[in-house]
């Protein structure tokens, strides 16, 4: 049993070690900023800048020209996050990341240079974004951060095997990746969204490489939103999004926390639902449920909601379902 100094210790080191966690989220920030209105400039120059769908609505074809991948600056971030806390679960988690935003990032090139919105195929984008989860989700079982099991309370398990684990967290992953990319079309909406997300993992994260990720990620959100809140200087794109969509998702699966995923990314599950009904009622109708979807540009066509009535909203939406998880987690399924 240790003693009461060594007690003492290890609460001053843990004391020390969360302090300088702040510290470096909020130095990720500055840099973030600083580092911004630079990136924006080369982007313009570039001729990086983000084609627009022809359908979409009036207000949107305004933003043509708006430099894209402005998700690359989230890399940033992840270095700071490497060189802060080199352990295996922060190399994991940068290295999910960065994949995911590379299979975004060959998406924006094509976007800006055919000057085409189409980007690559999207059955392309749905076998890279399998290929990443599949081996992600191995190395997470080789290192034994996962098993094959969804917990539903403290006293309830369901135990589905390695095969049937690996389907559900693959179609989970994929699928919710898809779904939070959906969430990419409004100036500042994906930002706003995430934050919550990230700070719900930062919350119940026990290990510290995984909390240092999540905030240093909040830290460069905040500092993105600055620029890219309505009317936005910058776009993220696919570079970011899907970066933020992949490791989001794979922070569910890593704490064990699947079971809130449905209410934790409400929105998201909303904006990809919307496009699968609307698509499916379309078909076998000829006529439209919303006015557009994603559901994002249904609330201004159809009720005249601006862009930062709608972007509020939603992210209000977003972090009134990240405390009922917390409360769930907190009473159901935390267990230490």
């Amino acid at each position: 049993m240790p003693s009461l100094a060594e007690g003492c210790r290890f609460q001053e080191q843990r004391r020390g070690f969360s302090l300088a966690i702040w510290y470096i989220a909020i130095g990720t920030f500055v840099l973030i900023i600083s580092v911004l209105p630079f990136q924006i400039r080369l982007l313009r120059s570039m001729n990086l800048i983000q084609p627009i769908r022809a359908e979409l609505p009036l207000d949107q074809q305004l933003k043509k020209g708006t430099p894209l991948m402005g998700g690359t600056v989230f890399l940033l971030g992840m270095l700071v996050s490497v060189l802060m806390m080199a352990t295996h679960i922060s190399y994991y988690l940068v290295v999910v990341f960065a994949a995911f935003s590379v299979i975004g990032f060959l998406d924006d090139l094509k976007n800006a240079v055919d000057k085409n919105p189409a980007g690559i195929s999207g059955w392309t984008k749905m076998v890279l974004q399998f290929v990443v989860a599949f081996m992600s989700l191995y190395y997470l079982y080789q290192h034994s951060w996962i098993d094959f099991s969804i917990p539903l309370s403290k006293t309830y398990t369901v135990y589905l095997g390695s095969v049937g684990f690996s389907v559900v967290a693959l179609l989970l992953i994929v699928g919710s990746t898809n779904a939070i990319n959906f969430t990419d079309g409004l100036d500042g909406l994906l930002s706003s969204v995430a934050i919550s997300n990230y700070l719900f993992f930062f919350v119940i994260a026990h290990n510290f490489s995984v909390q240092l990720f999540c905030l240093i990620m909040v830290a460069c959100l905040v500092g993105f939103l600055i620029f890219n809140a309505y009317p936005a200087k910058l776009i993220m794109g696919d570079t970011g999004s899907l970066a933020i969509s992949g490791s989001i998702v794979m922070l569910a699966v890593m704490e064990k926390v699947e079971i809130l995923v449905p209410i934790l990314f409400v929105i998201y599950f909303a904006e990809i639902l919307s496009v699968i009904i609307q698509v499916a009622y379309f078909k076998q109708t000829g006529k439209r449920i919303f006015r557009m979807s994603p559901i994002h540009y249904h609330f201004g066509l159809k009720y005249g909601w601006n862009e930062k009535r709608v972007v509020a909203s939603f992210t209000l939406v977003s972090w009134v379902s990240m405390i009922a998880c917390l409360g769930y987690y907190h009473f159901f399924l935390q267990t230490a």
